[in-house]
């Protein structure tokens, strides 16, 4: 039946304590039922975030300003009605340019029919045990789905990268404080640390880092990246394949993909609870032969 059961608290249970994917038990939705809850928690359907708040961002990215091109370099002219239009047909945002305030949506059909072509790209990586890295600039919404990733990456034979620890973000850049360090955490997810805290990040440059680090120590880059963010524009940026998630206001790697430097692109609020998360990261998994 479409319930979704969901014990165990998720990777991050109200306590603090971390639960390993293996020890959750989550039934596994139908695609019917993982549409239902995507829209009921605000996944996808009418989403937190504002219309206001996605055309400023889109106006952004059009205009090349770097917090908003993660890392990306898009070949095309992409003015701002470029940018409205990819973001209607590739995340469901509404079309209208009028529509100027209020509430913006996510299409739910299309973040699952991204989460299948991630599910594709995923699959065929644990097949061929490839070298993966696993990065987020949200180690907090986002932090369960590519712990999860990551792994079953391992257990299914992939080489699961951590180069480039310890980096530390220069100054005087559009992304961040040079405080913040590359930090590996839970099952070998790269983020940006501060002593105190792990910290939201659009910056493309730790991840030009990691691919730095590697080609210094002779190793090829990753064969595929999982991320969000500059973490995923920069790999892809890189010519390296990279699979990612996004949300309406972040139209970067939608126009990446479009333009066939990111792989795939799955459109999503990403920040709500992390548990909110928790069937479709069983989906996801589910659909390459990894639940």
């Amino acid at each position: 039946m479409d319930v979704l059961e969901i014990t165990g608290g998720g990777p991050l249970c109200g306590s603090g304590l971390r639960l390993a994917w293996s020890e959750m038990t989550v039934s596994l939705p139908t695609r019917a039922a993982l549409r239902g809850h995507l829209v009921k928690s605000r996944i996808a359907g009418d989403v937190a975030t504002t219309r206001q708040n996605n055309l400023e961002n889109f106006g952004r990215m059009s205009r090349r300003e770097a917090n908003y091109l993660f890392g990306l370099d898009p070949a095309g002219r992409w003015s701002f009605d470029d940018v409205l239009a990819v973001m209607a047909q590739r995340c469901g945002v509404s079309p209208d340019p009028e529509h100027r305030s209020g509430q913006d949506t996510i299409d739910p059909d299309l973040t699952l029919n991204r989460l299948d072509a991630m599910a594709e790209r995923i699959a065929l990586a644990a097949s061929r045990r490839e070298r993966v890295l696993v990065a987020t600039g949200h180690p907090h919404g986002l932090r369960s789905v590519h712990d999860a990733m990551a792994a079953v990456l391992r257990d299914a034979g992939c080489t699961l990268l951590a180069p480039a620890a310890g980096w530390r973000h220069p100054a005087g850049t559009p992304y961040g404080s040079d405080d913040h360090v590359i930090k590996y955490i839970d099952s070998g997810v790269a983020v940006m640390s501060s002593k105190l805290a792990l910290h939201h990040t659009h910056s493309p440059e730790p991840m030009r880092a990691i691919l730095a680090a590697l080609a210094t120590a002779g190793e090829p880059p990753p064969d595929l990246v999982v991320a969000d963010h500059g973490w995923a524009g920069a790999a892809g940026q890189a010519g390296v394949d990279a699979v990612g998630f996004a949300d309406c206001n972040d139209p970067a790697l939608f126009v990446g993909e479009a333009e066939g430097t990111v792989a795939v692109c799955v459109p999503l609020d990403d920040n709500v609870a992390p548990h909110l998360y928790e069937p479709m990261i069983a989906y996801l998994l589910d659909q390459a032969g990894l639940g």
